[in-house]
């Protein structure tokens, strides 16, 4: 990549700010403030967009100012937020300066203005003295924030009262204070709020081409670095939210175009312009020819737009979005109604930053290893995937859980939500753009949560299933991972540190002490309204937990966390509905703050003899450790009791109905040392030796407990962090068991970087497997938007929380039915109820196929470049990476981290000490799919876009 032609926007930063322009005439009918004052601020947009702006008279030496902005608490939100005006910086003959510097988009206006919160604009001068501290929105003579302390904010500033605007800025304006009162209105940085804008200078006509002759058929313009004239018919505008700019496209082209030819369209960059013109519009502009991180475009100043002549209006290509990359290259910036099967494949960033990953067909794109086996095959199919994704986006670059958090965001919603798997169906035309390494499909403008009904460009099938489908059987057997679930929050402890809502409001655990899960009683109550409404509608006869809380960390009995979960079960579903199997006596003597358990409902199952951990093997060093439970229907159950074994007499053995279970939660994939189990680029992540070993150490386990039992059934449940064809996996299935989830489903329960995938297994012995039934995935959780979790519900303005099960966890429950002596038993006569086994057709239900994004995933997280670009995401991001394709992962931060690892890892997609995590770092992870990525570069030519 090569440096994008515009210049870099400099930020605001703890030396030096940044001035938005250089200096304008100051019109006659306009005049400059008597004393220093803040006349404007701009903080609805991205953070790249914001400034505060002080008016003067012309010629004022602002050299050594502090300029900054607080919030809750009444405390800056970073270092960034407080910037230094450099030397040399005066007023210029406008009679306003504005030094661009992040607000975060924390308001509180009218009766909800209490003065406890609300974002709020300060402006120090050279000796000290505060010249304004103005807080955005507030009730005018109300109260207003106290400043708080810390060496991030002057002197002056601390412990001061903020005077509330009384007002707040709409949507594309800014706060200006005109004739003593504020006001919401159009930008006019660097310009007195009323002053009239002076008259652009001409510009100096270039070369005059056509669209086509400057994009060419390369992947970069032959004219880049020159000055052109060109003309075209405006055919989206994106005046507000980032992008700065519109597009154009040669008269009466699109339903001709021939792909693989030049493209007829291209993007002007305009921030000066793009408020000026329509969609319809006929221009022509003069600019300089530029390829903005693989996007070509031109930048065109206020004196280079002029009205063009009467034009046909263009039409949009309609097909489907090519595959081939040069095909793609050929529909830059023109208009496009893509048509034939379109799927959902990512979810995972769109709360963030309102974008869905799609792709052609009708089922989301896989992970290579849950399809194909490790290494070259995998590497081959990772190859097709990327070239079949794109992006469908907003038409925006704003963050909506960070600047524009008070902007409701497209595309999420807890009554008509966007899920992987679900088909797409456009019925509006969009632009075709690339930006942040992705082609993406634009809408003809800013598309947000409120004007969804007119500019959303694409309808959404609804795949949401208010239960499992039928499974069969007279028992049935599933595994659940809780998220994180911690009765022992967060402010009970010392030493934890969080990750906040866009209020300040602690949500959940970010580091600092041994909890995980909700940061207080009232979060936990969220998530746990959740978590029970998704188990009670499983309803599982027996079902396994990973990541829930061992109490015994706190000083407390080892099953008080389990036992607190089925009481809130109970009290939804009735009493006596669900038990838990305690703690045996042997327990490891090291363990993780989480572990695994069984729940069940004792009105269908009865458990046989205590439940044993295996403690006396290496290989579980880094992970929990498998735990077994033998158990009987209740209806044969008899004189079993818990204490009831093979080995002394019990039951079990006579009982053939006796089955054993054990729960597993292998070593996660994002980081690993040692010989096997560094990413070695094959498409397994990293500690793959150790799972291996790990799997190996469950065969034994699991020989051992049938034995004990007087059994030879035997099913091994949970979160193996193995797809379906890795090294772990092939290991168990040498051993005699079969995978029920690949024999009896289609779908899958675990997205990550936008590929579907089944890291969650139930694998039956051979005689068992003869007793299974069906089974089925309920995608609820992983298909999901992340933005519905507990813990992001409150990070745009949008309430995304639901008391229901959908986003309850990050994995999906694989709901098995099986046979233990009931009437439909094997042999017998059918019940009339799908089994869903082998040789049965597909059960293509509403959920589709399985599964989360943005299409950010790993190995395309932002890369830190100015958003200020067409079609690029802001640099700031949440720190809530994607985790380790494990909800556990490896960060040693308090989230589900492994033992062996320490520090606080990767956060992910930037530093947002707001945001909660659902797994933890990328580091390792996102380092291994660049190695499988450099491997799919061995087996395709990678398309090199100039930058």
């Amino acid at each position: 990549m090569t440096s994008p032609s515009r210049p870099l926007p400099l930020l605001a930063g703890a030396v030096t700010a940044a001035l938005v322009t250089g200096p304008v005439l100051l019109p006659l009918t306009a005049h400059a403030a008597d004393a220093p004052e803040i006349s404007e601020i701009a903080y609805a947009g991205g953070d790249d967009t914001d400034f505060i702006e002080i008016a003067a008279e012309p010629g004022t030496d602002l050299s050594g100012w502090t300029v900054g902005s607080v919030t809750r608490g009444g405390t800056p939100q970073s270092a960034a937020h407080v910037v230094t005006v450099a030397e040399g910086t005066e007023v210029g003959d406008s009679g306003a300066l504005a030094v661009r510097v992040p607000i975060t988009n924390s308001v509180s206006s009218g009766s909800a203005a209490d003065g406890s919160y609300g974002s709020s604009a300060f402006a120090v001068d050279a000796d000290g003295s505060l010249v304004g501290f103005e807080q955005v929105g507030g009730v005018t003579g109300g109260k207003g924030v106290t400043a708080g302390g810390g060496s991030l904010l002057p002197e002056a500033v601390q412990g001061q009262e903020a005077t509330p605007t009384g007002a707040v800025s709409a949507r594309g304006e800014t706060l200006q204070r005109v004739d003593g009162s504020w006001t919401s209105a159009p930008g006019t940085p660097d310009r007195l709020p009323g002053a009239e804008e002076p008259d652009p200078d001409p510009v100096e006509p270039g070369e005059t081409l056509t669209i086509e002759e400057v994009q060419g058929t390369g992947e970069t313009s032959p004219y880049t670095g020159q000055t052109v004239t060109t003309t075209g018919v405006v055919t989206a505008v994106y005046a507000d939210g980032g992008l700065n700019g519109y597009t154009l496209q040669t008269s009466g082209t699109g339903a001709d175009h021939e792909l693989g030819g030049a493209s007829s369209g291209i993007f002007v960059y305009s921030p000066q312009t793009a408020g000026t013109v329509a969609v319809g519009d006929s221009a022509v502009v003069t600019g300089e020819v530029s390829e903005y991180y693989g996007q070509t475009q031109i930048t065109v100043a206020a004196g280079g737009l002029q009205q063009g002549g009467p034009a046909e209006a263009p039409v949009p290509f309609e097909g489907a979005f090519p595959e081939d990359e040069g095909e793609r290259e050929s529909l830059e910036s023109m208009l496009m109604l893509p048509t034939g099967d379109i799927t959902v494949t990512d979810t995972y960033s769109t709360n963030a930053y309102g974008e869905v990953g799609l792709v052609n067909g009708d089922e989301p794109l896989r992970q290579a290893t849950d399809v194909v086996a490790p290494g070259a095959e995998a590497q081959a199919f990772e190859a097709e995937n990327q070239a079949r994704e794109f992006v469908l986006d907003d038409g925006a670059s704003v963050n909506y859980t960070q600047g524009a958090s008070d902007v409701p965001v497209a595309y999420v919603s807890t009554e008509d939500p966007v899920r992987v798997g679900a088909a797409a169906t456009f019925t509006d035309p969009v632009v075709v753009a690339y930006g942040r390494d992705r082609w993406r499909l634009q809408p003809t403008e800013w598309l947000t949560g409120a004007d969804a009904d007119t500019v959303q460009p694409v309808e959404f099938a609804d795949t949401r299933e208010a239960a499992p489908r039928e499974v069969g059987g007279d028992l049935t057997l599933s595994s659940f991972n809780v998220l994180n679930y911690f009765p022992t929050t967060g402010d009970q402890l010392s030493g934890c540190t969080f990750y906040e809502d866009r209020e300040g409001n602690p949500i959940t655990v970010r580091g600092g002490c041994d909890a995980r899960g909700a940061a207080t009683q009232e979060s936990f109550e969220r998530q746990q309204a959740k978590i029970v409404a998704a188990i009670n509608g499983l309803d599982a006869s027996v079902l396994s937990l990973e990541e829930i809380e061992r109490s015994s960390a706190f000083g407390k009995d080892r099953d008080e966390a389990l036992s607190i979960l089925v009481d809130a079960l109970n009290a939804d579903a009735g009493a006596g509905t669900w038990d838990f199997v305690p703690s045996p006596e042997g327990q490891p003597e090291a363990e993780d703050v989480i572990r695994t358990a069984f729940i069940y409902q004792p009105a269908e199952v009865t458990p046989v003899g205590d439940s044993e951990i295996l403690t006396d093997s290496p290989a579980f060093s880094n992970a929990r450790e498998p735990l077994a439970q033998a158990w009987a229907p209740a209806s044969d159950a008899g004189g079993a009791t818990r204490g009831a074994t093979a080995a002394d007499g019990g039951s079990a053995a006579e009982d053939d109905g006796t089955f054993v279970t054990i729960v597993n939660h292998f070593k996660s994939k994002g980081s690993g040392s040692g010989e096997g189990n560094v990413d070695n680029g094959d498409g397994q992540g990293s500690s793959n030796a150790d799972r291996v070993r790990q799997a190996e150490a469950l065969v034994e386990f699991a020989d051992a407990q049938a034995e004990r039992a007087g059994t030879e059934d035997v099913a091994l449940l949970g979160d193996f962090n193995s797809y379906t064809e890795e090294d772990p996996m092939q290991v168990l299935y040498g051993a005699g068991y079969a995978n029920v989830g690949k024999e009896h489903t289609d779908e899958q329960t675990y997205l990550f970087g936008g590929r579907v995938g089944s890291l969650d297994h139930v694998l039956t012995s051979a005689s068992l497997s003869a007793d299974v039934a069906g089974a089925d995935v309920w995608n609820i959780n992983s298909v999901e938007s992340i933005g519905l979790e507990y813990s992001r519900y409150n990070t745009n303005v949008t309430d995304l929380y639901a008391p229901d099960a959908f986003r309850s966890s990050d994995h999906d429950p694989l709901l098995v039915g099986l046979h233990r002596g009931g009437e439909d038993g094997p042999g017998e006569e059918p019940t009339g109820e799908p089994t869903g086994g082998p040789g049965e057709e597909p059960t293509d239900g509403p959920t589709g196929e399985p599964t989360d994004g943005p299409s950010d995933g790993p190995g395309q997280e932002p890369t830190g470049e100015p958003t200020e670009g067409p079609g690029e995401e802001p640099t700031e991001a949440p720190g809530d990476g994607q985790g380790d394709e494990d909800g556990s992962g490896d960060n040693g931060n308090g989230n589900g981290n492994d033992r062996d690892d320490n520090g606080q890892g990767d956060t992910g997609r930037g530093d947002d000490s707001r945001l909660p995590r659902t797994g933890a770092g990328l580091g390792a992870l996102g380092a291994g799919l660049a190695l499988l990525s450099a491997g799919v570069a061995a087996v395709i030519i990678a398309r090199r876009r100039a930058q």
